[in-house]
C-alpha cells in the first residue's frame, strides 16, 4: 500500500513537471561551453522610476495615463543566470546558486554576487524574472535561501502555495485615481505555467537578455566587476499593455491581466554601467 501511495505521488510530481515545463520561457539548459573557475562578478539591481531613483512612500510619480502613483513596495525574483563572454562562449551559473529576491526596501538585497566564474571579458548576461517551474514544484529541501517560504521571504509574502508557486513581481502603492475604497493598488504577478485542479495556468516567467553595450566586465584574478542593471518600475504600467490604477487597482489571479503586466515588466530592465575592480567581501 505504501509503495502504491509513493508511486502515485511520484506520478503526480511528474505530471506537474510535464505541464509546467512545456514552455520555452523557463527551459534553462546547462551550457557546456565553460566550466567553473575562481572569478567573481557583482550585479547591482538599481530600481528607478523613469530617469529618477525610485523612492518608496515619499515620492509621487505618474504613469502614461497621467495617474499619480506613490510606490510602497517593489520586490521581484531573478534567477537562472547565464553570462556571455566576448569569444561567444557562455557560462551558466549552477541553479542552486542562482536564485535571488530583490527588495527595494532592503538595500543589501539589491547587490548579488555570482561566484566561481571562469576568467574572461563578459559582454552580456541572461536571466529570468521569476522562479522556474521545476524549482517551484520541488521539495522544500531544494527551496532554501531566497526561496524559503518560512525564511526572510515570509515577511514579504512572495509565495502563494505549492500548486501556485511564487510571486515573481510584487508592486504595491497608492493613488488618488485608484478605484479601490482605500486608494491603494497592488499587482502580485506569478504563475509558472503549472496546473490548477482542472486547467493549466498562464506562464509569466520572462527571459531577460542584457547586452553591456560594447563594455566588458573583466573577470580575472582580483578583478571583480560590478555591473549595474536598472529596473524601471514605471514600465510595469507603461509597457505594451498599459495598466490603469483606476480601471484595475489590483491584479493577481486573472490570467489575462497578469500576463499583460508580465509582458510589461519584461522590458523594465536595462544596462547601466560597469565599475571595474569593485571590492567584494
Amino acid at each position: 500500500m505504501k509503495k502504491l501511495i509513493y508511486l502515485s505521488f511520484m506520478l503526480f510530481i511528474g505530471a506537474a513537471c510535464m505541464v509546467a515545463c512545456n514552455d520555452d520561457s523557463d527551459d534553462i539548459p546547462v551550457d557546456p561551453d565553460l566550466t567553473a573557475g575562481t572569478g567573481r562578478m557583482l550585479l547591482k539591481f538599481d530600481n528607478v522610476a523613469g530617469n529618477e531613483d525610485l523612492v518608496l512612500d515619499n515620492k509621487t510619480y505618474a504613469n502614461s495615463s497621467g495617474e499619480d502613483l506613490t510606490i510602497s513596495k517593489f520586490n521581484y525574483f531573478v534567477s537562472n543566470f547565464k553570462l556571455v563572454r566576448d569569444d561567444g562562449k557562455t557560462y551558466t551559473i549552477p541553479q542552486d546558486s542562482s536564485y535571488f529576491r530583490i527588495v527595494e526596501a532592503d538595500a543589501k538585497s539589491q547587490t548579488i554576487a555570482l561566484n566561481r566564474l571562469p576568467e574572461g571579458n563578459y559582454t552580456g548576461i541572461e536571466y529570468i524574472v521569476g522562479v522556474d517551474s521545476l524549482r517551484s514544484v520541488s521539495g522544500i529541501e531544494k527551496r532554501g535561501g531566497a526561496l524559503d517560504p518560512s525564511g526572510d521571504m515570509a515577511g514579504d509574502g512572495m509565495y502563494w502555495a505549492w500548486t501556485s508557486g511564487y510571486i515573481f513581481v510584487k508592486l504595491e502603492g497608492s493613488s488618488s485615481k485608484s478605484s479601490s475604497s482605500n486608494g491603494k493598488f497592488y499587482y502580485h504577478i506569478g504563475f509558472y505555467g503549472g496546473f490548477e485542479s482542472k486547467e493549466k495556468t498562464v506562464n509569466n516567467i520572462k527571459n531577460i537578455k542584457i547586452d553591456f553595450a560594447g563594455n566588458n566586465a573583466v573577470v580575472r584574478g582580483d578583478s571583480v566587476p560590478q555591473v549595474r542593471i536598472t529596473a524601471d518600475v514605471l514600465k510595469v504600467f507603461n509597457g505594451p499593455n498599459p495598466v490603469s490604477v483606476a480601471k484595475n487597482p489590483s491584479i493577481m489571479f486573472d490570467f489575462t491581466l497578469s500576463s499583460g503586466v508580465a509582458n510589461n515588466y519584461k522590458s523594465m530592465f536595462g544596462f547601466g554601467e560597469i565599475k571595474q575592480n569593485s571590492l567584494a567581501k
